[in-house]
C-alpha cells in the first residue's frame, strides 16, 4: 500500500458578516467581534503553513475499535534482572534473557537466575546501547547455535548495531554455561557517535536466513541513505552472507531488505503466511506497525504521522508517492517494543493476534488482524505501569513479558482462573 501524495490544505477562515453589513448600527459590534476572529484565523493559517495538516488516515489505520476484554492472571516469574531486553525459550523450558549492561542469564521455571553466561563480547552499554536481542537458530537442538545483537564499540568512541552467532554450551547445576566459536556476522555501517536507536531484533526464517532490524541512530536522513545499513530491515544468511534473492535495488547495500525505518524494536514472522511484521518507534506520535516488503521504502524521515519533539513538522507530511503507508499507527506514541504473533492454546480467541509491548505506554496492545488490516485493539496491563520491552509466547501457551527496569522482571500472562 503506497502512500498517496500529501496535500497541504491552507486553512483560512473568513468571517461572515451577513446581515450586519446592511445595518450601520451593528458595525461597531461586528468590528469588535471580527477583530479577534481575524487574529485567530491568521494564527491558524500560520500554524497550518508551519506544521501542515495531516493527511487523513485510512480506515483501520489507527484508533481501531475496542476488542473484547480479556480477564488475565499476571504472575511474576523472576526479578533482579538489569534492564532485560531479549527473551528466548530453550527446548527444556528454561529461558535465555539478555541484560542490556552485557550479560546473558538462564532463568528456570522457578525464576532462579544463573550466573552470567561466559564469553559475551564487550558491548557499548551507554544510552540505549548494550546487549540486545537473542534468538535460537532453527537447528539449535543439534548445533547449539544462538544469534544475538548488541551495540558494538567502534573506533573514536563510536558504536553500531552488530549481530553475532555462537555455540551455547549449557552446563548443569548452578553454572551459567558459556559461548564458544563466536563470530560477528553483521556489522552496521557507518558507525555513529550517538548512543541510541540501535534497533535491533533478530528473526530467523524457515529458509535459513535472518531478518535483522536496525535503527536510524538518531540521524534520520541516514534511513534514506541507500548505501548505509542504518534505519533498515536487513536480510542475511546464517553465516552473514547476502541471500541471492535479496532485492538489491540500484545503489542499495546488498544486505538491505527495506528502508526508511526509524527504530524497529519489535519483529515477528507470521508462520501461516511467512510474512514479516514489525513495530517501530515514532517521534512524538506516529509509532508504526508495518509489514516490510522487499525493496520498499517506508518513508522515515520524509513522511510520518508523528511530530518532532519540539512539535515541528516531520518531512513533507504523512504521504509521498513511492513511500509506504503503515498498516497501523499510534498517536500518542506507546513506544513500541517487542512483538509476538499469538499461536498458543491458552487463549483460543487470540489466535493470529499481534501482541505489541509498550515502554512509555506501559502496556501490551492486542491487535486483531482481519484481511491484513487491524480490526480491533485491546489494551492490556495499562493499570500496572510496567515498561514492556519484549513479548514472547511460551511453549505452554502463556505470554511472557520482559519489564525493562534496573530491577527488571519476567511476567507471565494466563487466563484468569487458571
Amino acid at each position: 500500500m503506497t502512500r498517496a501524495n500529501n496535500q497541504r490544505h491552507d486553512s483560512g477562515a473568513e468571517a461572515s458578516r451577513g446581515a450586519s453589513r446592511g445595518a450601520s448600527a451593528h458595525r461597531p459590534v461586528a468590528a469588535a467581534v471580527l477583530k479577534p476572529l481575524v487574529a485567530v484565523a491568521v494564527v491558524l493559517a500560520a500554524a497550518t503553513f508551519y506544521f501542515g495538516l495531516p493527511q487523513s488516515a485510512g480506515a483501520g489505520q489507527t484508533d481501531a475499535p475496542k476488542a473484547s476484554v480479556t480477564k488475565l492472571k499476571v504472575t511474576e516469574i523472576a526479578t533482579g534482572l538489569a534492564n532485560p531486553w531479549g527473551l528466548q525459550f530453550l527446548p527444556d523450558g528454561r529461558m535465555l534473557v539478555t541484560e542490556r549492561p552485557g550479560r546473558i542469564r538462564i532463568v528456570d521455571a522457578a525464576g532462579k537466575l544463573s550466573p552470567p553466561v561466559a564469553g559475551v563480547p564487550k558491548v557499548h552499554a551507554r544510552g540505549q546501547g548494550g546487549l540486545l536481542d537473542i534468538r535460537l537458530a532453527p537447528d539449535f537442538a543439534t548445533t547449539g547455535t544462538v544469534f544475538f545483537s548488541f551495540s558494538e564499540p567502534r573506533e573514536g568512541g563510536k558504536s553500531a548495531t552488530a549481530v553475532a552467532r555462537a555455540r551455547l554450551m549449557l552446563a548443569d547445576g548452578t553454572d551459567g554455561g558459556k559461548l564458544e566459536d563466536l563470530r560477528i556476522i553483521f556489522r552496521q555501517q557507518p558507525a555513529q557517535p550517538t548512543s541510541h536507536h540501535y534497533g535491533s531484533r533478530i528473526v530467523p526464517r524457515a529458509d535459513g536466513t535472518l531478518f535483522v532490524t536496525t535503527g536510524d541512530r538518531g540521524i534520520g536522513n541516514l534511513a534514506q541513505d541507500t548505501a548505509a545499513t542504518i534505519g533498515k530491515v536487513i536480510r542475511i544468511t546464517a553465516d552473514g552472507g547476502v541471500p541471492a534473492d535479496n532485492p538489491k535495488q540500484p545503489g542499495w547495500a546488498p544486505e538491505v531488505w527495506s528502508m526508511g525505518h526509524r527504530n524497529i524494536q519489535g519483529a515477528a514472522i507470521d508462520s501461516a503466511s511467512g510474512r514479516l511484521w514489525t513495530v517501530e518507534h515514532g517521534a512524538r506520535g506516529g509509532d508504526e506497525l508495518n509489514r516490510p516488503e522487499a525493496g520498499k521504502n517506508y518513508g522515515w524521515p520524509v513522511i510520518s504521522y508523528g511530530r518532532n519533539y519540539n512539535l515541528s513538522k516531520i518531512g513533507v507530511g504523512t504521504g509521498k508517492e513511492g513511500m509506504e503507508q503503515p498498516v497501523y499507527f499510534w498517536d500518542p506514541s506507546i513506544a513500541t517494543s517487542g512483538l509476538a504473533i499469538y499461536d498458543g492454546g491458552l487463549f483460543p480467541d487470540w489466535k493470529g493476534n499481534l501482541l505489541v509491548g509498550g515502554l512509555a505506554g506501559a502496556q501490551v496492545s492486542r491487535l486483531v488482524v482481519e484481511n491484513g488490516a487491524i480490526a480491533a485493539e485491546e489494551v492490556l496491563l495499562e493499570d500496572r505501569g510496567d515498561r514492556i520491552r519484549d513479548v514472547r509466547v511460551g511453549p505452554d501457551g502463556a505470554v511472557y513479558l520482559l519489564v525493562d527496569e534496573g530491577n527488571g522482571a519476567i511476567l507471565k500472562l494466563t487466563p484468569a482462573g487458571r
